[in-house]
C-alpha cells in the first residue's frame, strides 16, 4: 500500500497492491500502521457508511465543524466515481483549491481526508458503491455543505460515465440548496485552517 499526499494538504491518495488470479482478487484497503506513517497519528474509527449511487449522482461538498470535524477514509467497492477533496479551511494557503482521485473496482484506490476538508464525488456508473470509514459519528447539527457546482471552485466534473455515455449531475435537494463557498464563509459555516491544524496536532500528540 502506498499513501501519497495530494495537492490539498491533509488529503492522501491510497494506492493498494491488488493480488489477482483466476478466482478474483485480494487487497488491503486500510492499514493502521501505514496510515500512522503518513499522518503521524492513529485513525479513530467511529462510524462506517456505504452509499449506492446511480451514474451521475453527485454527492457533496460535505464537511463537519472543527473541532472535532470528521476525517474520512473512502474507497469504491463497485463501479466508479470521481472523488474530490476541496480545501474549505479559511486561511489555508490552498483555500478554495481542489484535487481528485478516481475510485473504482479495478485499481481499488482510496482517499483519506483530514478534519476540515470538504468531500464530494460523482458516480460514473450505475450501482456505484462507496464506503467511508469516519473518525466521528454523524452529527446533523454540525454537518454542512457547499454547492458542488460553485463556479468559483470550478471542479472539472466528468460529463461521461465509465462506459463513455453522457451523464448529467443529479443532486439531492439539500445539496442543490447548499451555499457557494463565498456564501458559506460569510455565514461563518466554514472551518478555519488554524482550528483544523490545531486539532490534527492534538491527535499527533495523542
Amino acid at each position: 500500500m502506498d499513501i501519497r499526499e495530494l495537492s490539498v494538504p491533509g488529503a492522501f491518495e491510497v494506492v493498494p497492491v491488488v493480488h489477482g488470479d483466476d478466482r478474483g482478487s485480494f487487497h488491503e484497503w486500510f492499514r493502521r500502521d501505514r496510515f500512522e506513517e503518513a499522518t503521524g497519528h492513529r485513525f479513530r474509527l467511529a462510524q462506517a457508511n456505504a452509499s449506492v449511487s446511480a451514474a451521475g449522482s453527485l454527492r457533496g461538498i460535505h464537511f463537519a465543524q472543527v473541532p472535532p470535524g470528521q476525517a474520512k477514509w473512502v474507497t469504491c467497492l463497485r463501479g466508479a466515481a470521481l472523488d474530490v477533496v476541496v480545501d474549505i479551511r479559511v486561511g489555508s494557503p490552498t483555500y478554495g483549491q481542489w484535487d481528485s482521485v478516481q475510485l473504482d473496482d479495478r485499481d481499488r484506490r482510496g482517499i483519506y481526508l483530514a478534519e476540515g476538508l470538504g468531500h464530494a464525488f460523482l458516480a460514473l456508473e450505475d450501482d456505484t458503491v462507496i464506503t467511508y470509514l469516519c473518525s466521528e459519528p454523524y452529527a446533523p447539527g454540525r454537518e454542512h455543505g457547499v454547492h458542488p457546482l460553485d463556479p468559483a471552485i470550478g471542479i472539472d466534473w466528468p460529463t461521461q460515465g465509465r462506459d463513455g455515455q453522457p451523464i448529467e449531475p443529479l443532486l439531492s435537494a439539500k445539496d442543490e440548496q447548499a451555499p457557494t463557498l463565498a456564501e458559506a464563509e460569510r455565514q461563518g459555516l466554514l472551518p478555519t485552517y488554524a482550528d483544523s491544524q490545531a486539532y490534527v496536532e492534538r491527535l499527533r500528540r495523542g
